[in-house]
């Protein structure tokens, strides 16, 4: 294979959906920017009204792999991942947070990673904040009534622990700040499910895909930077209602079968309660965040 074809069949469009972040976007597209391997960036703003989008014009005005979409409102992650597939061409998409710097050669080994999955294959990489402490979300378990009940009144139930003798680390799910796969097995499972406006897309999508006989992992050896929740600091409310509404979302798509329907009142009353229980804690959080800036 010629390396022009080489090229083609590897070329890789990352997909940044934008909201309110323009306090790392700039440092998230210049690291894309810097990588050679990505073909196109696709800056999907979800009705910021922080100078994220001048912040992504500007970007897009000195490196023309950079084009910026802008939807109405806001219709959720899952949406705007979406929005940025169908803009872009390549047979790779990176669907990156903006909150996120991937460091130079990441998007080619996460290629290579991807490929030895098979046709199916997605991966995630080792997300570490700026001590370098690793971000417990990077490796997932399927969400279920019983992680639920664990879950309640603490984060981590869904978490599952770092593997450093694999280089590729199998998970059921990784988190959606950081996924690469090709566009055929985006395709497959016909994108994100925007009927999600943020959060448990990312779990959703990943179990769509291993039950189309796919293959999901983590690469351990592709650490990648998160200044983790930058745009959920925002409106901390809102965050936690829409992550509860896309728990129930996925439970009843997955979980409701059988005689596990007749748990949904249950499971609605430990989502209330779970709910009550988070949002004044990540509202304390937000304050906190406010305060020490």
């Amino acid at each position: 294979m010629s390396a022009q074809a080489s090229a083609k069949s590897d070329g890789i469009a990352a997909v940044v959906v934008s909201y309110q972040s323009a306090a790392t976007l700039r440092s998230c597209l210049a690291a894309l920017a810097a990588d050679e391997r990505i073909a196109e960036i696709r800056v999907v703003d979800n009705g910021s009204s922080d100078s994220s989008v001048a912040v992504a014009r500007e970007a897009a005005a000195a490196d023309s792999r950079i084009a910026v979409l802008q939807l109405e409102g806001n219709p959720g992650f899952a949406a705007g991942c979406n929005a940025g597939a169908a803009a872009s061409k390549s047979p790779w998409l990176l669907f990156v947070n903006p909150d996120l710097e991937l460091p130079p050669g990441s998007a080619a080994r996460l290629v290579a990673h991807a490929r030895s999955l098979g046709a199916l294959g997605l991966v995630g990489a080792d997300l570490r904040d700026t001590q370098g402490r690793r971000d417990p979300a990077a490796r997932r378990h399927d969400l279920s009534l019983l992680r639920l009940l664990r879950s309640a009144g603490r984060r981590g139930a869904l978490d599952t622990e770092a593997d450093d003798a694999v280089t590729l680390q199998p998970v059921d799910a990784c988190s959606g700040a950081l996924m690469l796969l090709s566009r055929a097995a985006f395709d497959v499972v016909d994108g994100f499910d925007a009927g999600y406006r943020l959060h448990v897309e990312d779990l959703d999508l990943c179990r769509r895909l291993r039950e189309a006989g796919g293959h999901v992992a983590v690469a351990n050896d592709v650490p990648v930077l998160h200044h983790r929740g930058v745009s959920s600091r925002v409106r901390p409310i809102f965050v936690e209602w829409h992550k509860h509404r896309g728990f129930w979302r996925y439970w009843w798509r997955f979980e409701a079968s059988g005689m596990k329907v007749l748990l949904a009142p249950a499971v609605a009353l430990v989502l209330c309660a779970r709910l009550a229980l988070a949002v004044p804690r990540r509202a304390l959080a937000a304050r906190s965040f406010s305060g020490s800036g």
